[in-house]
């Protein structure tokens, strides 16, 4: 399934992507850095920043084993460290006190994996905020958080709990719950602040701020912190890890610098200092938490540690909640798809279940409009565009959408332009295919709802470069002043149950037309096979009655001819009536023979020329054609078709002898035989007269055996000759109609195919 998303067009962000982030190979100032190798931790890259320790100069520290570099650390630490090997992801070691050249310094120890690297963080420890960090400290305060967000009835609640929490733990000036959308654009949905930062609340920010290797790191490394914006950046020495020759990736690290540019994103902002807390939801970035300060701040391990737990739990509860509403909506949605399925199947073409209840159709999935759209038929349900127009997003969906079982868009006129002048009842498209083997489609319509998004700074300038000599630098955009857009030719977005709805009805009318194909295939071959048996019947009988109706003829004509003096005129009279009455009996036989063998006989299909097979009836018809009889021939062009010539002979003689015959009263015989336009790769041909036409009312009865709409007295015939027309033009797999006027002559159209 593909669902298509609208993007506010930002600047080209092409050099942001590629900046990698994670291997910019230094270190915030606030702590060191170790890369350990090998099972004996042998010190293989430090930062420039490692402190001189007692008889231990910090330029002699590579290539020592951890025990002999660090002494202090402990047994206790190096098992931990060894235990480090086969985990991912960081792990907090506890606090180690070291004595350097400035006195005694303590230090927060967090470990993590780097590769095949194990790598050994000392942050300096801060004496703020939570500092002591003992469960009797925080569990007041996780509780009662815990406790509101039970009592929370909304996600907006609880983003508010959030943002103000962690800002009273942190004592950040601002604390922002920042969510991403689809198209990873990030609003501000909650914020608690003191005042000495402007508020963001409700401001959307481009995805370009946080691009797509930042929200890697985000994903995988939960919390990060920037004490102070205008630190210095400390190297690792050496740049590249001895081993492997690349740079040490420091995804993991809670030391690790940041982006020059994100640096510059601060400063244009305001802010000195920064923390973040990433929110996931089911391991996918729902968004963040922001935490914003005017001046440097410092926040202690434990104090981040408490916020980490806060947001985990936060997340829980955050994805209960959506859960519950989706599956509120999956139930709803349920109901009406139920009732749908109940309407379906009731009705001899699941369609007219659709159309006899489009106020399910289009609560399904929440739609303004509807329109079950084939080849041949558009039916349109609610507030839609025209059929013209509906044809038109089907035709596109056919060519660019084939084989996808569901397509949706909230912003239609942006995959097809055309769609720009259907905005007010068609800027959102969701749909379904329900053939796996035609373009067949249910389309949901939804009109435009234009909205006004306020960004914080203009979204199409989020990023410059400098314009001086050098390797060009990319800077972040300066402003940050609230910047309105007008978003129009969008609809409201297709919410996953109201996709999985429609995926779930096609499963179920692709089921209930298996069913019924399965049903008349069943049928069609007990048909086929009474068909047989009658074809088998009926070819017996009228075989077996050829010989009497021939012997009656024959001996009626000798006792005629032989005993006729001896007869009155009356008893010459009856004679003439039982030859005429078994004669017309014998025709009617050898007729029914033929039609019952029309179904028996293998069908020769070759390219045939028309015009040369209705000359060559034409001409044996002429013989019999009483010479006072005048009759304009018309015959056009007809071309070649693919036929089995002796059966298209059959039907050119029985249209063209019904032409004749039913023109007997006219001054002037008009016959025309031609072709018309060909369609959908069949050649159309047609026979038309000037005869006595007949009643359009009486059209079905036209093609069935034994059927007549002239009395016999007035016109000769069985009433087989055209149910013969019929059956051999469907063999071929064409069709044949009729058009006729009283009084004023008809036309027979049959279809053949051209290859």
């Amino acid at each position: 399934m593909k669902v298509a998303m609208r993007s506010v067009k930002p600047a080209e962000l092409t050099a942001c992507d590629r900046e990698p982030i994670h291997i910019l190979g230094t270190l915030q100032p606030h702590g060191f850095l170790l890369a350990l190798e090998g099972p004996d931790l042998r010190v293989v890259q430090a930062s420039a920043n490692f402190p001189d320790l007692p008889g231990r100069p910090a330029d002699r520290v590579h290539g020592l084993p951890l025990r002999e570099a660090l002494p202090e650390l402990g047994e206790t630490t190096v098992e931990a460290l060894t235990a480090q090997l086969g985990r991912d992801g960081a792990t907090y070691l506890g606090t180690l006190v070291l004595e350097t050249g400035t006195g005694l310094t303590a230090y927060d120890l967090a470990t993590h994996r780097s590769g095949d690297l194990t790598v050994l963080e000392f942050e300096e420890s801060a004496g703020e905020g939570l500092a002591a960090g003992t469960l009797d400290t925080l569990y007041p305060r996780l509780r009662a958080f815990i406790e509101a967000l039970h009592g929370a009835s909304s996600v907006a609640d609880l983003c508010g709990l959030l943002a103000a929490d962690i800002r009273q733990l942190t004592g950040f000036d601002r604390a922002l719950v920042y969510r991403f959308d689809r198209d990873w654009h990030g609003t501000v949905v909650a914020e608690d602040g003191n005042g000495v930062l402007p508020s963001y609340l409700d401001l959307r920010f481009p995805a370009s701020d946080i691009p797509a290797q930042a929200r890697e790191l985000y994903r995988r490394n939960r919390l990060r912190i920037i004490p102070d914006a205008a630190y210095d950046p400390v190297p690792i020495v050496p740049a590249l890890t001895p081993s492997t020759g690349a740079p040490l990736d420091l995804s993991q690290s809670v030391l690790r610098s940041v982006s020059p540019v994100h640096v510059e994103y601060m400063r244009n902002m305001g802010t000195m200092a920064s923390m973040s807390i990433s929110i996931l939801v089911e391991g996918a970035l729902w968004g963040l938490i922001s935490c914003h300060n005017k001046g440097p701040r410092r926040v202690p391990l434990q104090t981040r540690n408490a916020c980490d737990i806060l947001t985990q739990t936060f997340a829980l509860q955050l994805a209960a909640k959506e859960r519950g509403a989706l599956a509120e909506q999956r139930l709803a949605l349920g109901a009406i798809q139920a009732r749908l399925l109940a309407f379906m199947a009731e009705e001899e073409n699941f369609v007219e279940g659709f159309l006899r209840h489009p106020e399910d159709v289009l609560a399904l999935t929440d739609a303004g409009g509807a329109a079950i759209v084939t080849d041949q038929r558009c039916h349109l349900i609610g507030r839609t565009p025209s059929e013209r127009q509906v044809r038109g997003v089907y035709e596109w969906l056919s060519s660019e959408h084939a084989g996808e079982a569901v397509h949706a868009t909230d912003a239609l006129s942006e995959e097809y332009p055309p769609a720009k002048t259907i905005a007010d009842t068609a800027s959102g498209l969701l749909a379904i295919s329900i053939s796996e083997k035609y373009a067949s489609y249910v389309l949901w319509f939804r009109p435009e709802v234009v909205q006004t998004v306020r960004w914080g700074g203009d979204p199409t300038k989020a990023a410059t470069k400098d314009q001086a000599g050098g390797p060009d630098r990319l800077h972040p955009r300066k402003s940050f002043e609230t910047w309105k857009e007008t978003v129009q030719g969008r609809s409201l977005s297709w919410t996953v149950p109201e996709i999985d709805a429609a995926k779930d009805l096609r499963a179920a009318v692709l089921g209930i037309v298996l069913r019924r194909a399965e049903e008349l295939a069943s049928l069609t071959e007990e048909l086929q096979r009474s068909n047989k048996e009658l074809e088998a019947f009926s070819y017996s009988v009228s075989h077996d009655l050829r010989a009497p109706f021939r012997h009656i003829v024959g001996y009626a004509e000798l006792l005629r001819s032989r005993e006729g003096e001896k007869f009155s005129e009356r008893g010459r009279r009856y004679v003439d009536t039982i030859i005429e009455a078994a004669f017309s009996a014998g025709t009617l036989v050898d007729n029914l023979l033929t039609f019952s063998q029309m179904g028996r006989n293998a069908l020769n299909r070759i390219p045939c020329d028309m015009n040369q097979l209705v000359e060559d009836v034409r001409r044996r018809m002429i013989r019999d054609i009483p010479l006072e009889r005048a009759i304009r021939w018309q015959v056009g062009a007809l071309g070649r078709a693919q036929a089995d010539p002796v059966m298209m002979r059959l039907v050119i003689e029985n249209l063209l002898s019904n032409a004749v015959k039913y023109t007997r009263g006219r001054a002037e015989a008009v016959i025309e035989i031609g072709r018309e336009a060909d369609r959908d790769g069949e050649a159309v041909f047609y026979v038309r007269d000037n005869g006595v036409g007949f009643d359009m009312a009486y059209v079905n009865k036209l093609f069935g055996v034994f059927q007549r709409l002239h009395r016999v007295e007035d016109f000769e015939g069985t009433g087989i000759g055209l149910a013969n027309v019929r059956r051999i033009v469907e063999r071929h797999g064409g069709q044949v109609r009729a058009e006729g006027v009283l009084g004023q002559g008809a036309t027979f159209h049959f279809t053949l195919p051209i290859r």
